[in-house]
């Protein structure tokens, strides 16, 4: 095993490494979407782990705002934020905000950041030996009924971000699939994988609609990758790569 994933919810994720314990975009906690405190992964387990907790951008089904507050609980507990997040952070508790077109150096990872096309950051991290892709909402936002400029302008914006990502290999990827696009779905996630070397790709943004997952596995557009497609489609959802 080189890394164990949680699906936490939307676009939430929680990695095990071999010396850390990832959280991306942490959102939702029991009863209704899950969290660290809701079964998945107890807060109390990870106390004596190295933390590391990424925030792609500010929207509230991204962020919540009690990831702040975890080094409290967590002693070693780091906080890589985005800088359009408007929260007071404590450095002194390792925390940063950090733009887009970034890079973040410490001893133990490397963190380059990326413009979202929406709001925010995507993450490039390479830490224990692996390289992950998060996205944030870095994605092809190509909505049905909005100008044709616009749509034009979003598909450029997008495809110039994915052209800026290291042409190396990803053990790991999470990318946008969200339903809410309509036959457009996919477009996202069919031109990263299209683009980069992605070992396994894990669709998120989707909430309460997994349906989407195999729906991509069933699309002659994912032929050529659909075994490295890793569908977790529940709060709780684990799997090892």
């Amino acid at each position: 095993m080189k890394a164990k994933i949680w699906y936490l919810y939307n676009s939430g994720f929680a990695v095990q490494t071999d010396r850390h314990f990832l959280v991306f975009d942490y959102w939702r906690k029991t009863p209704k979407g899950g969290g660290l405190d809701s079964g998945v992964v107890d807060i109390k387990s990870i106390r004596d782990q190295d933390v590391i907790i990424f925030v792609s951008h500010r929207h509230g089904d991204h962020f919540n705002k009690e990831v702040l507050d975890w080094h409290k609980e967590i002693p070693k507990c780091r906080l890589i934020l985005s800088d359009d997040i408007p929260a007071d952070i404590s450095t002194s508790a390792g925390a940063c905000k950090i733009g887009p077109g970034a890079t973040l150096t410490r001893p133990d990872f490397t963190v380059q950041t990326f413009l979202s096309t929406d709001e925010g950051l995507a993450f490039v991290l390479e830490i224990d030996d692996l390289r992950i892709y998060h996205a944030g909402d870095l994605s092809w936002w190509h909505w049905e009924g909005d100008p044709e400029a616009d749509n034009a302008r979003r598909a450029a914006d997008y495809k110039t971000q994915i052209a800026l990502l290291p042409r190396m290999p990803y053990d790991l990827a999470f990318i946008p699939l969200d339903p809410r696009l309509g036959d457009q779905y996919a477009w996202a996630f069919d031109h990263l994988m299209r683009s980069v070397d992605v070992c396994k790709a894990v669709p998120m943004h989707f909430r309460d609609n997994p349906s989407v997952v195999d729906r991509l596995l069933r699309d002659p557009v994912s032929t050529g990758y659909r075994d490295r497609v890793l569908g977790l489609l529940h709060r709780g959802a684990s799997a090892e790569i």
